[in-house]
């Protein structure tokens, strides 16, 4: 009789769980061989294979290029490729394969992958069927690290099967060039250097022709493509609604905490490249001598380049990030969107304590004292008073001290004003959202992180405990934010069952989606925070350092 109740009574629990959106679902096998899940590229045919009845191909090419060369179409091949695997990351800082140890290096476990210049042009997909007719909308994830760092396996829970299955929907991410080889101007250099600007974005306008002309047999929609990306991926998205190369790639953008990323001026950029030469002993008259240096010599080049200008006062970040060449990237659209973008719906955002991870002596719990003496030091000691009560008056439930201290006005002022210059436009709406939600992980020090909406959007909170904690809210605002993901990828509205009606964006209402255990929709509730801090000389004091 125990026996029998017992099994009634987790049948019981297993049920509830199932009704709340947090029991883990027992993956269904994984199916590899010959014959299984081939499909045919312009390139070639590859062979992936079935996880939890999910096609997933990994390390698919998608380019080639030489040094400091525009991309160009991959070689084609004969036999049936393999790509079971995700393929190397671009050339970066070795430091980024191992942070040292740290709540938020604990928090988000980042992935070391081996690095290849060669190799890196590679994407990867996930698919409900292949070669079955079928039109999905497809989700295209470009990976954030600045324009640095960072790839699309970055991160444990980039794996793109639980949206795939979830939303009956084809996901797409992709590595490209970065930091110095994918963004030094070396047009001044002239001859076959005159169209070497912005490589890491015309490697991600590649990409996305290599989505629009090989996505159906993976079963996608090439006319029904979303752009996203969070942190230096946003900015590469907002980067790729000013490139008329780009224009009818994709229908709908999602820029995730990434709304300050706006491109460099062009003749920056080219005194930039030049410096850069000359520090290897580059010229015109030997332009080849580009090949025959190591990676970490253009490294070392490139930190000295910076030095130079900025010792002259020259803006010097338009040699590592895209800038603006008139051909390839023509304006910013943060400030203002482009014309060929207008009918482009987008889906905006940031999280509240962005750079918790950079500022470990503040996000520790505070006593209010501590809190204060930081804000005086920061503001004056006549402003202290006025900041909490503006604060007060925006997050009236929030009962962390500290938190006064962590809140981002960057990212979410950028957001608010790209937002608002998109429906300036009067063209396809624009969605703003501020997640709050708080990790409990390491005593709650992280609090909404840089980042830390990205288990959730991705449906991936089983993949990313060391983050969330895995415990039953995070699951129930999973299932909230990954369906609202879903929802405007396949319609460019993000409103659906779960959530109040989320109203678009204008700057007079400033409606936002706040994604936290309670999700509620606010009207410019910080306006007057964010005015305070933006227009206070020390704008950036608790920004990224």
């Amino acid at each position: 009789m125990m026996k029998r109740q017992f099994s009634f009574t987790v049948a019981v629990i297993i049920t509830i769980m199932a009704t709340t959106g947090y029991a883990q679902e027992k993956p269904g096998p994984i199916l590899t061989g010959q014959n299984i899940a081939v499909v045919s590229t312009q390139y070639g045919k590859v062979r992936g294979y079935i996880d939890d009845g999910i096609y997933a191909f990994k390390g698919i090419p998608y380019a080639k290029a030489e040094r400091f060369m525009p991309p160009q179409a991959p070689d084609k091949w004969e036999d049936v490729r393999q790509c079971t695997i995700y393929g190397p990351q671009a050339m970066q800082s070795a430091s980024q394969n191992w942070g040292g140890q740290s709540d938020y290096n604990f928090g988000f476990q980042f992935n070391r992958e081996p690095q290849d210049e060669k190799n890196c042009f590679v994407l990867n997909v996930w698919s409900q069927g292949i070669n079955d007719g079928k039109k999905r909308p497809v989700w295209v994830w470009i990976h954030g690290g600045g324009y640095a760092n960072g790839s699309a396996n970055q991160l444990p829970f980039f794996d793109g099967r639980s949206l795939a299955k979830k939303g009956d929907m084809v996901v797409v991410t992709v590595n490209h060039r970065l930091n110095v080889l994918g963004y030094a101007d070396l047009r001044g250099l002239g001859g076959k250097y005159s169209e070497s600007v912005n490589l890491g974005m015309q490697d991600l306008v590649v990409a996305l022709q290599w989505v629009h002309d090989n996505i159906e047999t993976f079963g996608g929609d090439p006319n029904t493509v979303t752009i996203d990306g969070q942190s230096g991926g946003g900015g590469k998205v907002s980067t790729l609604l000013a490139m008329p190369s780009a224009t009818a790639l994709f229908q709908r953008a999602i820029v995730q905490s990434g709304s300050i990323f706006n491109p460099g001026k062009g003749e920056d950029s080219k005194a930039y490249g030049l410096a850069f030469a000359a520090a290897l002993g580059v010229t015109p008259q030997n332009p080849d001598k580009l090949n025959q240096v190591t990676y970490q010599e253009l490294i070392t080049a490139g930190q000295t380049a910076s030095g130079i200008l900025r010792a002259s006062g020259s803006s010097v970040r338009g040699g590592f990030s895209p800038t603006i060449d008139g051909k390839y990237v023509v304006q910013s659209s943060i400030d203002a969107p482009t014309e060929f973008s207008k009918n482009v719906a987008m889906l905006i955002g940031t999280n509240l304590n962005e750079f918790t991870y950079n500022n470990r002596a503040i996000i520790i719990p505070q006593k209010m004292e501590e809190v204060k003496a930081a804000i005086a030091k920061r503001y004056g000691a006549e402003s202290v008073e006025k900041y909490i009560a503006l604060y007060k008056e925006a997050y009236p439930s929030d009962d962390h001290p500290q938190h006064m201290l962590t809140f981002d006005s960057q990212f979410r002022g950028g957001a608010m004003k790209q937002a608002a210059a998109k429906s300036n436009q009067g063209g396809a709406p624009a969605y703003v959202y501020l997640f709050l939600w708080q990790s409990p992980v390491n005593d709650g020090s992280l609090g909404a992180s840089h980042g830390m909406e990205l288990p959730f959007m991705f449906n991936n909170i089983a993949m990313a405990r060391s983050l969330t904690g895995g415990g039953k809210e995070a699951y129930e605002l999973a299932d909230k934010i990954s369906s609202a993901w879903i929802n405007f990828i396949k319609t460019g509205n993000p409103n659906g069952k779960g959530l109040p009606k989320w109203e678009s964006y204008n700057s007079e209402k400033g409606a936002t989606m706040i994604f936290d255990n309670s999700c509620k929709v606010v009207y410019n509730h910080d306006k007057k925070l964010i005015d305070f801090v933006t227009q206070s000389p020390s704008a950036s004091a608790f920004g990224p350092r």
